[in-house]
């Protein structure tokens, strides 16, 4: 008597996930004419950065093509990301309450406007800082020329580490929310935080101090708002508690 639910479910999951694919493929072959251009419009902050008559370079015989495909497929399902959080979305939502559609959907909503904040923060800010710096200590005698399969890893590195760092304020209200801990403990934990946010920046930054401070001092701030939001929800919360009590 279960199995035919479980199996609607299942049937339903995969309806969901071939829309969602779908919609990924379309973007891709839409795009895949430009994808050259698509390339050079990642690589334009280091290009930029180049000296005169620098360029990047080709180490792989296939990477020619391969690497503006892959940028190409990451702008696809960018490009297709509603489509693609409107079928989870349709798949989840019978399942919750109302009460938690309310919380849900909006911290999806956050979150995904929080990560592509964070991607174009870097791209449009730490990149051309980092790869001037970069250019600039570069020693005589040694040509800056990046291989453009090694660029496209580090920039997918770089995006990953600042869209989810961008996160912090979803996170700071989710654990409130679910009380694993409490505004005022966040608060009293600022100092660690404040460390804590230059040791992540240390790690999955280069190695120098600018791109460091660069993403330590927005994961703080990021920190900061998180809790800002977190305090007004609990004050929302309580307010409305003493309302359903009062006589």
């Amino acid at each position: 008597m279960n199995e035919q639910p479980l199996l609607a479910h299942l049937i339903e999951l995969r309806t969901r996930l071939v829309r969602a694919l779908l919609g990924v493929a379309l973007a891709f072959l839409g795009l895949f004419h430009w994808s050259s251009d698509i390339y050079h419009l990642l690589a334009k902050p280091l290009l930029d950065a180049l000296p005169q008559g620098g360029s990047m370079i080709a180490t792989e015989v296939t990477s020619t093509f391969f690497v503006p495909m892959k940028v190409t497929m990451l702008v696809a399902f960018l490009v297709s990301l509603p489509n693609t959080l409107y079928q989870i979305w349709a798949f989840v939502a019978p399942g919750l309450y109302s009460h938690e559609k309310k919380l849900v959907l909006p911290l999806v909503l956050a979150s995904l406007l929080l990560f592509l904040t964070g991607m174009a923060f870097a791209y449009f800010l730490v990149f051309p800082v980092v790869f001037h710096f970069m250019s600039a200590v570069t020693p005589a005698g040694v040509s800056m020329m990046t291989d453009i399969d090694k660029y496209l890893s580090f920039v997918l590195g770089m995006f990953l580490a600042f869209g989810t760092t961008f996160e912090v304020p979803v996170v700071v209200v989710l654990l409130t929310r679910m009380g694993v801990v409490t505004v005022a403990k966040l608060r009293e934990a600022r100092p660690y935080v404040i460390v804590g946010a230059f040791v992540v920046a240390a790690i999955v930054t280069p190695p120098d101090v600018l791109s460091q401070t660069m993403l330590a001092v927005p994961l703080w701030l990021l920190f900061e708002a998180g809790v800002l939001v977190a305090a007004l929800l609990e004050r929302k919360a309580r307010a409305r508690e003493q309302a359903e009590s009062a006589p």
